[in-house]
């Protein structure tokens, strides 16, 4: 469909579309196709708002490009980079949408919902291909902690982001075999992240420097912070930088915490390291002790190829 056929189509089912007693209904329109912009401008224009309380928007990271996806294991470091890079492309898309959502609701009433992302390579070899069965790396748990951290920062506007599959398919957070089942590195990063679920994200700025592989570079820590109910602090670093530690200092303004609480690391030996059903815990969710705090000064010293969360209460 062309988007204006589509919009006149959405706003006939949706005017049938009701709330009845408590049930109510979130409506989300069917979104652009990652950089689709014309898409989003045409739904926005042509939709009145009450119409709506989202729209979709569909985002895979690949390797090298749709008909080359890449493999999801055997990587080298040349294209661990490059699909870094691709999935940094998430906050230009979040930006250059939610602009053309700001024109036309700027009270930000209509979400955006990102009910696809992750990452998308060539199925393992010797199973069906329909199926789009991949293994999950240490590569992938940095791939998602980067891309949530970019959900959190847009978070007056993306209020739904979801990963498509759980179990099996593309960036899953279990894989099955009959009656064998393991956790994946995205699996962890999950469960680390799940401290900013209902919690108020507090704005963050970090000066670092850059990781890069030829002539293209990316800041070599990704992060983010939120503060919850209980007055905690939760702080999460990524070090994309597969060979090299990084010490942040991190100035906590603002708040009566006096201490760590608790902290937690995800790693590995290499950046394609994963969990099979033979050794299923090559990565998990760990204890991280090289954290310290004093009169509101966070230092956190991450190893190469690392995600932290530290808790300050």
């Amino acid at each position: 469909m062309t988007p204006e056929t589509y919009a006149n189509d959405y706003r006939r089912y949706a005017t049938y579309v009701r709330n009845y007693g408590e049930n109510k209904i979130y409506k989300v329109a069917g979104g652009a196709n990652v950089d689709d912009y014309r898409w989003t401008e045409t739904l926005m224009k042509n939709i009145p708002n009450h119409m709506m309380q989202g729209i979709s928007l569909h985002n895979y990271t690949f390797t090298d490009s749709w008909t080359n996806k890449g493999d999801a294991t055997g990587f080298n470091e040349e294209q661990y980079f490059r699909t870094l890079l691709n999935g940094y492309r998430m906050d230009e898309l979040i930006t250059r949408h939610s602009a053309i959502m700001d024109q036309h609701d700027p009270q930000k009433r209509i979400s955006l919902v990102v009910d696809e992302w992750g990452a998308w390579y060539n199925v393992e070899k010797g199973t069906n291909p329909g199926f789009l069965y991949q293994q999950n790396t240490l590569r992938d748990a940095i791939l998602a902690g980067m891309i949530l951290n970019i959900f959190h920062k847009h978070a007056e506007r993306v209020k739904i982001a979801n990963l498509a599959q759980m179990v099996n398919v593309l960036q899953a957070i279990i894989l099955t075999d009959k009656e064998k089942m393991i956790l994946t590195p995205t699996y962890y990063v999950f469960d680390m992240y799940k401290v900013h679920q209902d919690a108020i994200m507090l704005p963050m700025t970090l000066n670092t420097s850059e990781y890069g592989f030829g002539r293209r570079k990316l800041q070599n820590i990704s992060s983010t912070a939120s503060i919850d109910k209980d007055g905690v602090i939760n702080v999460t670093l990524v070090n994309i930088d597969p060979n090299n530690s990084i010490e942040v200092t991190c100035d906590v303004r603002g708040t009566k915490t006096t201490k760590i609480s608790e902290g937690q690391i995800i790693t590995g030996k290499e950046i394609g390291t994963h969990n099979t059903f033979d050794k299923p815990n090559q990565i998990q969710l760990e204890s991280f002790k090289d954290a310290k705090y004093k009169n509101g000064t966070l230092s956190v010293k991450l190893p190469a190829k690392s995600l932290v969360t530290v808790r300050l209460k």
